[in-house]
């Protein structure tokens, strides 16, 4: 299946490591959605109640024959700051964050899963050559 994308925003993403990533990780399509701030607020309080931004969202589609696995969605403007607060390119921190969206598609949730979803974002992180900043990340919110 495909990888579908949607870009709401004036950014260019190469989108070939995104899709290896999608191919590795299923055979399902996803949309991948990219967005500004503001929008990202907007997404966040009409689906979770939250009112504030976020660097991304994933929304898993409930399964039935021929399904998507879900939709992500990157808040573009989010991932330009923390890219250039971390030292890496905006091309390697959307494949973080995609990864990050990806295994919550998946299942994974590192509320409540006892380190499992930061395990195979590790992995993952490893195997496409990825800056260790999203670990790092998550390992200090906690």
């Amino acid at each position: 299946m495909s990888l579908s994308i949607e870009n709401e925003t004036d950014y260019s993403i190469n989108s070939d490591r995104l899709k290896k990533i999608k191919d590795h990780l299923s055979d399902k399509t996803v949309e991948l959605t990219f967005v500004l701030d503001d929008r990202m607020r907007e997404i966040n309080l009409q689906n979770r109640g939250v009112d504030k931004s976020t660097d991304v969202l994933s929304f898993p589609i409930e399964p039935f024959a021929n399904a998507p696995l879900g939709e992500v969605v990157i808040n573009l403007e989010r991932a330009l700051s923390d890219a250039k607060k971390l030292g890496h390119s905006l091309d390697s921190e959307v494949a973080l964050l995609f990864i990050h969206g990806m295994l919550h598609l998946l299942g994974y949730d590192h509320e409540t899963d006892n380190g499992h979803m930061r395990a195979e974002e590790r992995r993952l992180i490893e195997e496409f050559g990825l800056p260790q900043s999203l670990i790092i990340r998550s390992e200090d919110d906690n």
